[in-house]
């Protein structure tokens, strides 16, 4: 890790340069609730401007970025008696800005599954190494537990993330690409006031949390607790729908559809986000 200090102005520079000549995507305010809270989401940005750099939450994290509802696997080409099979693992490069410690928390729990996990997955390697991430702090909400979870801080799976202490952004640089962008750019190693700020910042960050979540033994709980009448009655309420694992920022679950042309000449293996709490899930025929 390499650590820098880069003023605020200097840094919507940085930023600039990177999102005008890159596809990238950062928080945007698209709606309001029905209390008058603005509503985010992950959208194209061109410019530091257009960045809300001070939003709160995301209606949808940035998982959809490395597992999209709908992905193709391969795709067969029908030929007499024989077929061609087609697979290939590209994904363009992108820009992710404005992630919090805990969106960058969940991508590394899915890295461990989907990265360094038993079946890595080919997919899910390529958006992830094609996808620099910048990440930035900042005060919790009243609602926010991540701490709780001790993924409040972060010390992996970002390439840039930012720390405001005052005027100036201090800087950990964890990839070598991220290294040679700031090259470019007015930034200085951090002085002793400046690892003040830091840790000051840090304090403040985390003396603010409202939530607390005991977690303490909790797969065990979960384990004794298996066959509590708790799970039928909230059971019951389920509309089996799905959305709390396409919200999560950590399910991964999927199902696979085959489909042909309709001219019968190809056909196409996809891989759908799905949620092992649905009651046909991994159902197969017979």
């Amino acid at each position: 890790m390499i650590y820098k200090v880069i003023a605020k102005s200097e840094f919507k520079r940085f930023t600039d340069a990177l999102l005008r000549d890159n596809t990238s995507f950062g928080p945007r305010q698209v709606d309001t609730d029905s209390r008058g809270t603005a509503v985010y989401q992950f959208l194209p940005v061109t410019s530091s401007d257009d960045v809300a750099f001070d939003y709160t939450a995301t209606a949808s994290s940035a998982k959809h970025f490395f597992l999209p509802f709908r992905e193709e696997l391969s795709r067969f080409l029908f030929r007499d008696q024989e077929f061609d099979q087609q697979i290939t693992y590209e994904a363009n490069p992108i820009v992710l800005i404005g992630l919090r410690a805990c969106d960058i928390s969940a991508l590394n729990i899915l890295d461990d599954v989907l990265l360094h996990g038993h079946f890595p997955s080919p997919y899910y390697l390529a958006k992830r190494k094609n996808t620099f991430v910048i990440g930035m702090d900042h005060l919790p909400l009243p609602d926010c537990f991540c701490k709780s979870m001790s993924h409040h801080t972060i010390s992996t799976g970002f390439n840039v993330f930012c720390s405001d202490i005052g005027e100036d952004y201090y800087l950990s640089i964890n990839s070598s690409k991220a290294f040679n962008f700031l090259k470019e750019f007015d930034t200085r190693d951090p002085h002793d006031d400046d690892n003040c700020r830091l840790v000051e910042r840090r304090k403040i960050i985390s003396n603010s949390f409202l939530s607390e979540v005991d977690v303490t033994a909790l797969p065990s709980i979960l384990d004794i607790e298996f066959d509590s009448p708790v799970w039928e009655k909230w059971g019951n309420k389920c509309l089996n729908c799905g959305t709390c694992a396409m919200v999560c920022p950590t399910c991964y679950c999927y199902s696979v559809e085959e489909s042909f042309d309709t001219n019968l000449k190809g056909a196409t293996r996809q891989k759908k986000l799905y949620s092992c709490n649905l009651v046909d899930f991994a159902e197969v025929a017979g």
